[in-house]
């Protein structure tokens, strides 16, 4: 079968009205405008970064030689942060590999392993005792316990969970375990190389340090998350081929596609699938606390639920899947899967899924481990650093994390969106259905 171009189409216009015909020609250039903004965004904005960092190392170098300075000590900085930023690495690879070869033991595990570890965060917060610790503490320590209770709420959904990842990343097609420890391992050298940059800056001690390590941090989880999103879109589009249409797509050749023709998408999903997501995940949380006798806080918590059921509809991680198929925009793509879900019932399947909770939380374990290392290191060899270190070092860990689960999120993504395209298809035995009509009885019970 001849796979699609990836080169941008226009429909055809020969029988189309005059005004019909200017509207259709309108769109498409503002599309091709949005996109290219966003890739000329992005491209420019790694310039910017890369000259901003070589800049603060050269100042960094330059200040430490001149004034010998002693506040600022390179390896009892560096080495617990670069050594916390490589064992995120290989603790992504290792997750990874638990993952493909036991789903069913990693999916259970990580709902215990996640508090816990957050919670020895938590007590490392603790113990270096200054009030801003003990406020991180506390905090760590809170969301450690809301993370056991989810666990325990969505003990029941576990089974399902368990039985549509292993369905869906089952080969074929295989998975591309190059393709993969190669984005980790990008990753991993541009987290080094803003780690560099961080340090250059409080190396140099000018005023607007916060201002320049803010700056590095956010070009780190845009970068990064535009890593993990390339390889979501060309894996999902890989394994939507073989569960539609029974074509084996090389990993390599999507990959490319992607990289020639998707960027733009790409990076305007980046930027928007975690504000909406986060909106969407809050006002689902607000929904089940919004009963109440204070009708106003009831009223403002419904708009807000409905706004963000609203928007996440213009900007989902489903809307990656025809990124990578169809040369979609974001928006455009992500509106058709929601609409699929909710034409064929899946919405409260979609609602209930714990695929993305299982990410995050395989995310912040291994960015928990990160962060104790890196902690417990710097509160041995000089405690000042342990606040920022063991900060820094969740961060890292926790991003390096989600690019390495870029193909359990693919298989799954690709997995539904081919399900509401064609509920028909041989391909999918009764898993999905079962599920549907369960949680219909259980929605005309309520």
């Amino acid at each position: 079968m001849q796979i699609e171009s990836q080169q941008h189409r226009i429909p055809p216009t020969t029988n189309v009205q005059p005004e019909a015909r200017i509207q259709i020609e309108t769109t498409l250039t503002t599309k091709r405008f949005v996109i290219g903004l966003f890739t000329f965004l992005f491209c420019f904005h790694l310039f910017l970064i890369t000259a901003l960092t070589v800049y603060l190392i050269v100042q960094g170098i330059i200040h430490y030689k001149a004034h010998h300075q002693r506040h600022f000590h390179p390896t009892k900085w560096y080495h617990p942060l670069l050594s916390s930023t490589v064992c995120a690495a290989i603790l992504s690879v290792a997750w990874q590999g638990i993952t493909g070869c036991y789903p069913s033991k990693a999916f259970k595990a990580v709902f215990w392993l996640g508090p816990i570890l957050t919670g020895a965060v938590a007590l490392l917060h603790l113990l270096i005792g200054t009030s801003v610790n003990f406020t991180i503490g506390v905090a760590t320590l809170i969301f450690s316990l809301t993370m056991s209770l989810y666990g325990c709420w969505v003990n029941s959904r576990l089974v399902y969970a368990i039985r549509v990842l292993i369905l869906s990343s089952s080969p074929p097609p295989t998975k591309p375990t190059f393709l993969i420890l190669l984005s980790i391992l990008l990753g991993t050298l541009y987290s080094g190389f803003m780690v560099i940059g961080i340090g250059s800056a409080l190396a140099s001690r000018t005023k607007l340090n916060s201002v320049y390590i803010s700056i590095i941090l956010l070009s780190l989880a845009w970068t990064m998350l535009v890593i993990r999103n390339t390889m979501l879109a060309s894996m999902s589009r890989v394994k939507y081929m073989f569960v539609a249409y029974m074509v084996d797509l090389k990993t390599s050749l999507a990959l490319c596609d992607t990289l020639k023709h998707l960027m733009g998408s790409i990076c305007i999903g980046s930027f928007l699938v975690p504000i909406l997501g986060t909106m969407w995940g809050s006002a689902r949380c607000i929904d089940l606390l919004q009963e109440g006798p204070n009708e106003l806080c009831c009223s403002c918590a419904k708009c807000y639920t409905c706004c963000a059921s609203t928007l996440v509809m213009y900007g989902n991680r489903w809307g990656f899947v025809h990124v990578g198929l169809h040369n979609k925009s974001f928006v455009q793509a992500s509106k058709y899967a929601w609409d699929m879900f909710k034409k064929n019932g899946l919405e409260s399947v979609i609602d209930s899924d714990l695929t993305s909770s299982f990410c995050f939380i395989s995310a912040v374990t291994v960015g928990a481990i990160s962060s104790l290392v890196s902690g417990i290191w710097a509160l041995v060899v000089h405690k000042s650093y342990a606040t920022e270190l063991s900060l820094y070092a969740f961060i890292i860990g926790y991003l390096i994390s989600r690019i390495a689960m870029a193909w359990q999120q693919a298989c799954i993504a690709a997995y539904y969106v081919a399900y509401a395209e064609n509920p028909e298809n041989m391909e999918f035995d009764s898993t999905i259905p079962d599920r549907i009509q369960r949680l219909q009885r259980l929605q005309a019970c309520i």
